[in-house]
Parts: structure tokens; C-alpha cells; sequence
């Protein structure tokens, strides 16, 4: 495949500015895969990226980084070493690349990488600290890509980066789901996945509980038993009487809101277990000497680690996920700024918001 010298790819600009830019397409090392980016999508770790709170020391010079960590495409390249993949596989990224050599790593446990950050070493996260996929071609290690089955559209592949995150939080808890009571707190695109693999894998009862009733809505078409508004009612008594007294078996946190932090320890039965997946935008309270009181441990998960990814793909191939009724809007990548406003802003009730990088724009709802 012949390939182009230079690509459109979106770039950070002043805090809150993402653009569109030419920029060189990326040289590919010997362990590398070029991957002619088809669809990208955004989340809410992109808007603190855009607005360079993600960032400690205030990110990278403006202009020169290219955001994004949820895509799929094509193989547009493989470097000498790679013989996993062939030009014009399609295929699916994960986002964190650990350094392979640090204790964390060597455990499995990369997404928790000791030597974060640091390139030299061989860490990377696809659009955190190395560009990512909101650019027509995006450079992966071979690690981080898995093929995709005719079967998934690109739609789909982008979401299963999102799915990883659900599988990783789901495999921290050590047990079997069959027969669980499960409560998911945020309707989010994480909770709603949530609530389909809990329900795919044999929970008893799943409450979902958010604050959007729309939302909410799509949750009971996923098999939510119980779903509340929780402006509108209790949550915790909600879950508790839905698990007649006893408290949900395990809550996964997904919202990011403060207070859903205690009002999950509440919601979880003597031993219970509570994963906490979502980022928070300040510091937490919460009442943990009731956890500790009634032995309700609390765990949590970053990205899609634990090889989750492959077990996502795995789920779509055999046709058990619904995943358009969460991709709500199409742009073209000219139309960047556009897309981060329209996701920030939940403008038509935005859930998924897609970036066509290499295709003709789709319809917006």
C-alpha cells in the first residue's frame, strides 16, 4: 500500500481548543502497526485532555499532540518484526501499552504500569501520552490491536474499548456474576455497557440507577430489572428493597459524581464489593467506616487492562452486544470542535459521539 507523506489529524491547541491541522504520517518501528483510522469516538477523558486538566504540568506545546484512545481501522502498515497482522486487516485498538518489564506489568497488571508515562521505557497510552487515532493514521504497537470479525462494524469496534473498561472492572472482583445482584450507578456509555455484560452473564437482579431519564430508558431495553432516577427517589432504598434488604452483592460506580461514592458503600450488602470505574472531578467524601464496619470491600479499575479487550471483541463476534442505541451522533474529523461541543454539551442527548475519520460523514439524529 502506497502511502501519503503527510494526514489530517486533530491537535491540542490553547486549553479548551481542539483543531485540525496537517501533520506528517508516522514512521513505523519494527513492532509497529500504521492503522488507517475508519471511526474514532470521544469520552469524557478526552474533555480533560482538551482542557488540559489531564495533564500535571500542563501537556504537550500547542499544536503538536493529537488527541483520541477509542478507534478502529485499517492496517495501512506493519513494521519488520510484525507478523500478527497484514495490510488491510481490520482491527480494533486498547489504549494503554505497558512497559512490559516493570513487577506491574510482568503481573498482567499494565494499565497500572510503574513506569507510566515513560516512552524510553516503552509505556504508551494511545492519545494520553503518545498521539492517538482522532488523525487519519495512528501509529500502535502490535500488543494493542486485536482483528476484528466481519461480523462487527466499525460502530461497534470503537465502542468495545469502552466494553474493555466494563470487562476489567467485572474481573477485579473475583467471582462469578451468575446469581449476583448487581447495581450500576451512571448511565453513562460505561454503565449502560455494564448493564448488558451483567446481564449477559447471569446477575439475578441489575439496577441501574442515574439522574437522565432517557438514558435510563436504554438500560431497561438492555435488561436493567430496576432502573431510578435518583432525582426523582432514594437509590439506596431502591436497591434495597430490590434486593429485599439485604443490599446489592456488587456495585459498580460509573458516574463520577462525588456523593455516588457513599451512596454506593450504602447500596451494598455485609461483604459486598464495590468497583469504583469512573474518574471524579474532585476529591471524594465518604463514610468508609461503614465499609469497614460491614466488610464491603472497595476496589478499582483503570482502562481496559487484564486482557479484557479480546473477551470484548469476543462478546460482539457472537452477536451479545446492542450498540446502537449508544452511538448517537456522526462527524467528519474536520468537524472536531464541533463533535468535543456537542459531547460536552449532551446536545441531543449525546451518548456516543463519533469522529468518521476516513469515511463521508453520517447523518446526525
Amino acid at each position: 500500500m502506497s502511502l501519503p507523506e503527510t494526514m489530517q489529524a486533530a491537535v491540542l491547541g490553547e486549553p479548551g481548543i481542539v483543531r485540525t491541522t496537517t501533520r506528517p504520517v508516522p514512521h513505523v518501528g519494527p513492532e509497529d502497526v500504521l492503522v488507517h483510522v475508519r471511526r474514532a469516538s470521544l469520552c469524557g477523558t478526552d474533555l480533560k485532555i482538551r482542557s488540559r486538566h489531564f495533564f500535571p504540568h500542563g501537556g504537550p506545546a500547542v499544536d503538536t499532540f493529537t488527541p483520541g484512545h477509542e478507534y478502529a481501522g485499517v492496517v495501512a502498515a506493519v513494521g519488520s518484526t510484525v507478523d500478527e497482522f497484514r495490510v488491510g486487516d481490520r482491527v480494533v485498538t486498547e489504549a494503554h501499552r505497558g512497559c512490559m518489564r516493570c513487577a506491574n506489568c510482568l503481573a498482567g497488571a499494565y494499565t497500572d504500569c510503574l513506569n507510566y508515562g515513560q516512552r524510553h521505557k516503552g509505556h504508551r497510552v494511545q492519545g494520553m501520552t503518545v498521539n492517538g487515532g482522532f488523525a487519519e493514521y495512528a501509529l500502535n504497537h502490535v500488543s494493542t490491536l486485536h482483528r476484528l470479525p466481519d461480523s462487527v462494524d466499525f460502530d461497534t469496534a470503537v465502542v468495545l474499548t469502552t466494553l474493555g473498561t466494563v470487562m476489567h472492572a467485572f474481573d477485579v472482583l473475583g467471582s462469578l456474576l451468575v446469581g449476583a445482584t448487581v447495581a450500576v450507578i451512571g448511565p453513562g456509555p460505561i454503565g449502560l455497557l455494564a448493564t448488558q455484560v451483567a446481564v449477559e452473564l447471569g446477575a439475578r437482579t441489575v439496577a441501574l440507577i442515574g439522574t437522565r431519564d432517557a438514558r435510563l430508558e436504554i438500560g431497561k431495553s438492555f435488561g436493567a430489572d430496576v432502573v431510578l432516577n435518583s432525582r426523582k427517589g432514594d437509590a439506596v432504598t431502591a436497591v434495597r428493597e430490590a434486593t429485599r434488604g439485604t443490599g446489592a452483592d456488587i456495585v459498580l460506580e460509573c458516574s463520577g459524581a462525588p456523593r455516588a461514592v457513599d451512596d454506593a458503600l450504602r447500596m451494598a450488602k455485609r461483604s459486598g464489593k464495590v468497583v469504583l470505574v469512573g474518574f471524579f472531578e474532585e476529591p471524594v467524601r465518604a463514610d468508609l467506616n461503614h465499609a469497614v464496619m460491614n466488610g464491603i470491600s472497595i476496589e478499582t479499575v483503570r482502562g481496559e487492562g487484564t486482557g479484557s479487550m479480546a473477551r470484548a471483541v469476543s462478546l460482539a463476534a457472537r452477536g451479545r452486544l446492542r450498540t446502537a442505541e449508544l452511538v448517537t451522533h456522526h462527524f467528519p474529523l474536520r468537524d472536531v470542535a464541533e463533535a468535543f461541543d456537542t459531547y460536552a454539551e449532551r446536545r441531543g442527548n449525546a451518548v456516543k459521539v463519533m469522529l468518521d475519520v476516513s469515511e463521508d460523514v453520517k447523518s446526525n439524529p
